[in-house]
């Protein structure tokens, strides 16, 4: 972590003192000074060198997590945001290999899973009738520790009921289904919206509730077309910027 640097400040004409100094922060990330990942001065640091109290010092951090800068992590401090990852939209997308070849090192954890019937929209989404089991993965993915997005996964019960065994063993989606015998599966359709994060959504991916998320809901299918796994799954929206592939 490097010191706040030392030069006199001078306070635009009718700009607020804590937007000064986030906007100073701003330039300092910018910059370089403070690099993806670094944590940043405390409060009392920088409270000390613009010589105004925390209060100040909360508000602009604030400001900063708002601009998508800077994420808070609870006791440990405030930390610079890695530039956003481009995430391709495709007929085969892969975690893995899209935050491998960003030089990023992917994880994928399985925070929960269990068997339930399905919903009409799972059903419809899986080509099974209502109230079919069907097998749900809850999966948090992260690249170089931070997490990226979450997904709940559903799958036919009727041939991945050990799904979640599989998967921890593989901590692949892609290596699951090749355990099943499903060696190849595409992308039949993407639905994406915005929304915004709640209590779950900002726990899993270290947000602060009511920030921006991004939605997915997409639906793969095998070569032959039989559906094979549905997922919903929801992004921070100022870690990645989805590019969709035609």
């Amino acid at each position: 972590m490097r010191p706040l640097r030392q030069e006199p400040i001078e306070l635009a004409p009718g700009v607020t003192l804590w937007r000064r100094i986030a906007d100073e922060l701003e330039q300092a990330i910018a910059l370089g000074t403070y690099k993806a990942g670094e944590r940043l001065p405390g409060e009392v640091e920088i409270a000390a060198r613009f010589g105004v109290n925390r209060h100040t010092v909360r508000h602009a951090l604030a400001e900063l997590a708002r601009r998508g800068l800077v994420r808070a992590a609870r006791g440990s401090g405030t930390y610079v945001e890695p530039a956003r990852l481009s995430y391709p939209i495709g007929a085969r997308t892969r975690f893995s290999e899209i935050v491998g070849s960003a030089g990023r090192d992917p994880e994928g954890r399985l925070i929960g899973h269990g068997q339930e019937a399905a919903t009409p929209d799972i059903a419809r989404r899986l080509d099974l009738k209502a109230g079919d089991p069907v097998v749900r993965l809850e999966i948090l993915r992260t690249a170089d520790g931070l997490p990226l997005c979450y997904t709940t996964s559903w799958l036919p019960a009727k041939f991945a009921a050990n799904a979640a065994r599989i998967f921890r063993a593989r901590r692949s989606i892609t290596a699951t289904l090749a355990y099943f015998g499903i060696k190849d599966y595409r992308r039949q359709s993407t639905r994406i919206t915005a929304g915004a994060a709640d209590a779950l959504d900002a726990e899993r991916l270290q947000l602060s509730p009511g920030r921006a998320i991004l939605i997915i809901d997409s639906i793969n299918v095998t070569p032959n077309g039989t559906p094979v796994l549905t997922n919903r799954s929801r992004f921070a929206a100022d870690r990645v910027e989805l590019v969709v592939e035609s």
